[in-house]
Order: structure tokens, then C-alpha cells, then sequence
């Protein structure tokens, strides 16, 4: 568990809300952060070589063919325009 400290002004208006929301500052926090709709989610883990094939099974070929060959090589180069490095 992570401890926050936080000065006793911050902390009663947080709670204050937290109660205004009919909840504990814990729940709360919990609600903000969304860390119980990722833990209770109903889509399992996937790799993401596999969300990347997903995502371009339906990019035509010609399109494709156009892609740079070099690209995780230089990707550098691609997205920033940096010059090319010697692989």
C-alpha cells in the first residue's frame, strides 16, 4: 500500500467529497482512478502483437506496400524526421 500524505486542509476537503458522493475517501479514490473497472474487466489480457494484427488486418495491400521496410529500424527517422542511423 502506498501511503499519501497530505496537509489536514487537503485531506478533510477529500473526504468531504468523498461523503458527498455517499462513499468513503478510499472508495472514493478507488472510483476516481478507475482501478476496479480495469481489475474487474471483462475482456481478457491480450499481447500486443496481437492487438497490432487486429488493427491492420484491413489495410489494403496497396497501402501496405507503401509502409516503410526499415520502419522499427528507423523509426527515428519516421516520426521525428531525424536523419537515418547506420544499422
Amino acid at each position: 500500500m502506498t501511503v499519501i500524505e497530505l496537509p489536514d486542509e487537503q485531506a478533510a476537503a477529500l473526504k468531504a467529497k468523498a461523503t458527498g458522493a455517499g462513499l468513503t475517501l478510499e472508495d472514493w479514490l478507488r472510483q476516481l482512478s478507475g482501478i476496479e473497472e480495469r481489475q474487474h474487466t471483462s475482456q481478457p489480457l491480450r499481447h500486443i502483437a496481437d492487438v497490432i494484427l487486429e488493427n491492420m488486418k484491413d489495410v489494403p495491400p496497396e497501402v501496405m506496400a507503401t509502409m516503410p521496410k526499415d520502419g522499427a529500424s528507423q523509426h527515428d527517422h519516421y516520426i521525428y524526421g531525424w536523419p537515418k542511423r547506420d544499422v
